[in-house]
């Protein structure tokens, strides 16, 4: 979400309507929603312009719209997974961060060209401007904060924060102090219980120039007393420079807080606004007299007075197309309130955002487990590494858990993982698995140029009798769908069942490291070398680099087709 530089226009990008919505402020109207293409994310005005660049995320675009005639004016075609997109103030560049490979971009928004990328760092999501000297982008998995300087174009500073740091999004830079504040998740993961291992908080980092150039965190689940909320996702601070703005996404919450020039509290609780579903996004007018928040799963945009915190209009900005149940499923998959919950921690969403993993090696009741991505999910049962389950309606189990502590979505008893169906016993149980069995694979951006010599040496080494992998991984999904014993395991103490599992499809496996059910192998070279020395995943011990390199680049282009 953007406000234009007169303050007379916001812009929203909805992820689920591919769609980016344009709104008069003055009299509270939409103008425009122009369809960008399937999941667009960060928005930005180009300068002081009437032009919105769009990081469309699932489209692999920056997609230019002219906000008073509603027209798509451009495109850049950029490598995979645009999320931030910022302007200068002029308008004359633009920088993007591209979450795989972990790049940013900068675009020539009058060309309408790529006029310099950087790789610094990995699956980069949030982004901000300071001064139009250097970028402050933020690792989505680690937390890690990198500063960029424009003039060298090379990575400036880090600032690394605790190993838990986890599902960094966004980040916002103070208008005049040298800070940046991040929402941020902590996944504490020796521990399978939920009021233990998910917390909120909000990261603080002082820039070159503070008296103290270090970062530190807020709890947010304890900032108010004993207030729990959950998967924090924006922040903005007012022009005034006297409020931040925090949402969280699992429990429909925003904090208002007071900002202060202490370098120790650093934020006051000023006041607690009840918003719409799953809010994603907040903006502050140039007066700071008004707020905007995007409720992404009610379609709508709530305009707030700042000074009474309370709610003065609900705007409208998008419709749900699909089915009604996927939608309803959503958000039950995104809340962290009850029956999902008890205790307001923590969400499917906090470990399964948008249908990715967290990358994280969770400790679980049966030992370390490294949480998947249920993309495909549909199409390759049995669930979990260790098969346990039959049908996503089996995570009634997972709800009704320790993990979780919700009442579950069946009134009454839940049949047992692997035996009777629990299909059918609760429409909201039907409609959270029809969502969870609704992500697609996505196409392997290593494949847009086609299969290479070196890509087709490996598939031809996958599939030979001589490596085997494709006895295994075998079929249109790469999987088998049997348990197997290829030798990890043996090492954990807390492992409670047989050293086998579930051999997982590898469509997509190009962005899903650490790799094995303990995530025990970092790369995708790993897996066939390091974590492979008795030869049980593959016949690989004889294999020069050149071969491995080769079935690696293999393994990096899937899926290069629709299966």
């Amino acid at each position: 979400m953007d406000l234009s530089a007169n303050g007379q226009l916001l812009v929203c990008s909805n992820r689920d309507s591919g769609t980016l919505t344009v709104v008069d402020l003055n009299d509270q109207t939409v103008l425009h929603e122009v369809p960008v293409g399937r999941h667009p994310e960060g928005a930005t005005f180009v300068g002081d312009s009437d032009i919105v660049a769009v990081a469309v995320y699932a489209e692999d675009q920056i997609v230019f719209v002219d906000t008073k005639s509603g027209e798509i004016t451009g495109t850049v075609d950029v490598f995979d997974e645009p999320y931030s997109v910022v302007s200068n103030s002029e308008g004359t560049r633009l920088w993007v961060t591209l979450e795989y490979p972990g790049e940013v971009i900068e675009i020539d928004p009058d060309s309408k060209t790529v006029t310099r990328s950087l790789r610094a760092g990995s699956f980069l999501r949030g982004l901000a401007v300071v001064e139009d000297q250097r970028l402050l982008v933020t690792e989505y998995y680690t937390g890690v904060v990198k500063s960029i300087d424009l003039e060298s174009w090379s990575v400036a500073e880090e600032w690394e924060g605790s190993p838990q740091d986890n599902l960094a999004r966004q980040i916002t830079v103070h208008p005049d102090w040298p800070k940046a504040y991040l929402p941020l998740q902590r996944s504490v993961t020796n521990v399978a219980h939920g009021s233990g291992s998910i917390f909120p908080y909000l990261g603080i980092v002082n820039l070159p120039g503070a008296s103290d150039q270090d970062r530190k965190r807020i709890q947010m689940d304890s900032f108010r007393g004993t207030y729990v909320v959950a998967n924090p996702w924006e922040v903005a601070i007012s022009p005034d420079r006297k409020r931040l703005y925090i949402v969280f996404s699992g429990t429909d919450d925003m904090f208002a807080c007071d900002v202060l020039d202490d370098n120790y509290f650093e934020i006051e609780f000023a006041g607690l606004i009840k918003t719409g579903a799953n809010p994603r996004a907040v903006k502050v007018s140039e007066d700071s007299q008004s707020f905007y928040v995007y409720n992404a799963l009610d379609f709508t945009v709530d305009v707030y007075d700042a000074r009474k915190l309370t709610r003065k209009a609900t705007i409208k900005v998008s419709d749900w197309s699909g089915d009604p149940e996927v939608l309803l499923g959503k958000k039950l998959f995104y809340s962290a309130h009850p029956p999902m919950t008890r205790r307001r921690w923590i969400s499917c969403s906090s470990c399964h955002p948008d249908g990715d993993s967290d990358g994280r090696t969770w400790q679980q009741p049966e030992g370390l487990r490294n949480t998947q991505s249920i993309r495909g999910l549909i199409d390759t049962h049995p669930i979990h590494w260790s098969a346990d389950r039959d049908e996503v309606h089996d995570f009634e189990h997972t709800i009704r858990s320790p993990l979780m502590g919700g009442r579950g979505l069946i009134a009454g008893r839940v049949n047992d993982m692997l035996g009777e169906p629990n299909a059918g016993l609760s429409r909201e149980l039907d409609a959270l698995a029809a969502y969870t069995n609704s992500h697609p694979f996505e196409l392997s951006p290593h494949a847009k140029g086609g299969l290479t010599e070196q890509v087709e040496r490996g598939r031809k080494l996958f599939f030979s009798k001589q490596v085997g992998c494709a006895e295994c991984h075998s079929g249109e999904f790469y999987t088998d769908r049997q348990m197997h014993d290829i030798g990890t395991g043996r090492n954990d103490p807390t492992e409670k069942m047989e050293t086998r599992y579930d051999t997982p499809t590898l469509l997509g496996v190009y962005r899903t490291a650490p790799y094995l059910h303990d995530g025990t192998a970092a790369t995708l070279k790993d897996v066939l070398t390091t974590t492979n020395p008795d030869d049980q995943h593959g016949r690989t011990s004889d294999l020069n680099d050149e071969d491995i390199n080769a079935i690696v680049e293999f393994l990096k282009v899937l899926p290069y087709e629709t299966p």
